[in-house]
């Protein structure tokens, strides 16, 4: 992958991390309770889950980018029609508020490991984008697994900024992010991130 490539898969991989979906609002949510130590901790069971489908995706990644350009371009369309489809859905989301957990019991580490695993196993975002998000950013004419594998570590590492910031957010930040007005903002910048990055991979081009 070149530079240009890198450029334009970082932010819109960090749009996609940063998105508040189930398992981002868990750390949320497990940072407020239990602390910032334990929920990055937890979130481990999450790079977990993305580590097992990173490696199921790539076994196939090969066969679909060489088969012809006519597959290449309907993942391409599905990677954007899904940014487009999240974002019009972060857009016109009804902000709920954070469960009320200022007296919950101290949960086990292990369990919210378990937790974030498993939230992130059954998370279809997860699956579409190492199935056709991902793919969109490899040069077929290179060897393939080495580029994907260079995306997927890039994407975990992106995922555990992602938990560290929501972490934090929820330890500081928590009251503030439970309000309706502040998630609808947060809602419509990341939708508008997203709408930008679909854009983006609907004007790139098939490396020659």
């Amino acid at each position: 992958m070149d530079l240009a490539a890198w450029a334009l898969f970082i932010p819109a991989c960090f749009a996609l991390n940063m998105a508040p979906g189930p398992n981002n609002l868990l750390s949320l949510n497990n940072a407020a309770r239990q602390g910032l130590r334990i929920a990055c901790t937890a979130g481990l069971g999450r790079l977990l889950a993305f580590s097992g489908m990173l490696t199921l995706a790539a076994s196939g990644l090969a066969l679909v980018l060489q088969a012809s350009a006519m597959l290449f371009l309907a993942i391409k369309l599905l990677g954007a029609a899904y940014l487009f489809w999240l974002a019009v859905q972060l857009w016109r989301a009804t902000p709920a508020a954070l469960e009320n957990a200022a007296d919950s019991p101290q949960l086990s580490l292990w369990r919210l490991t378990r937790q974030e695993f498993w939230v992130a196993a059954g998370n279809p975002k997860a699956i579409l984008i190492f199935t056709a998000f991902l793919p969109q950013f490899v040069n077929p004419q290179q060897p393939v697994a080495a580029q994907f594998a260079a995306l997927g570590v890039a994407f975990l590492l992106l995922e555990w900024l992602a938990i560290g910031l929501y972490s934090l957010a929820g330890l500081h930040l928590g009251r503030l992010l439970a309000g309706p007005r502040a998630r609808r903002l947060f809602n419509r910048g990341c939708a508008a991130l997203l709408g930008s990055a679909g854009l983006g991979l609907l004007l790139s081009r098939r490396p020659a």
